[in-house]
């Protein structure tokens, strides 16, 4: 079974909507372990809407849109990291983090310390705006600390070689590809600019 990590160097950079999108491409299974904000679409939602894969629920649904130790805490409850465990499927499965990687997910854990545990290949997702070189390193190096199996960095933006060129030098990375910021966001939109962006070949591991 192929299982993708894709988790970002911040939150708001469009790592749902490559979700989306490599759910779709490779036909997977999508997994959100914890959702923080239940008011408007999940993250969940939005990726079954777009994607038109097979969306699992849940481990936990939080209400307050925060990071999801605070969550929790809000509503009394508590996750257990240690039960958060990678869901027996058929086929490829796409699994979203929250946020960045030093997301707590309790008071003791950090989103990086389960990825770590789960020993899966982990894409990172980074915007090309201005301070990605250094949120994107740091996010490479954190990784890299944990002795995470990076597969490579998912550029979404517009268009910066230089900077893109610096990343992969200095992160000793691989650059999968990149995504535009897109006009109007359909399935088919998203379709067509991903398999643009990503040639298939990058997703074998």
């Amino acid at each position: 079974m192929t299982t993708f990590i894709v988790t970002g160097t911040d939150t708001g950079i469009g790592k749902t909507v490559f979700s989306a999108g490599l759910t779709q491409a490779l036909q997977a299974t999508y997994w959100k372990p914890v959702q923080a904000g239940l008011e408007e679409e999940t993250d969940s939602e939005f990726v079954g809407r777009l994607s038109g894969q097979t969306v699992l629920p849940e481990a936990h649904r939080l209400n307050m849109p925060a990071s999801p130790h605070l969550s929790a805490e809000a509503e009394g409850a508590t996750i257990d990291p240690n039960a958060l465990t990678l869901p027996d499927v058929t086929g490829p499965l796409v699994v979203e983090g929250a946020g960045g990687l030093m997301v707590p997910v309790n008071r003791q854990t950090l989103y990086i310390d389960v990825f770590a545990r789960w020993q899966k290949p982990v894409i990172l997702c980074a915007r090309t705006q201005l301070g990605t070189i250094n949120h994107t390193l740091l996010s490479l190096q954190a990784l890299r600390t944990a002795s995470c199996d990076v597969h490579g960095v998912a550029f979404i933006g517009d268009p910066e070689p230089e900077v893109e060129q610096t990343i992969v030098d200095f992160g000793q990375t691989r650059r999968l590809g990149r995504l535009p910021m897109l006009p109007e966001l359909t399935s088919a939109a998203l379709q067509t600019a991903f398999a643009r962006a990503f040639p298939s070949e990058v997703f074998h591991v």
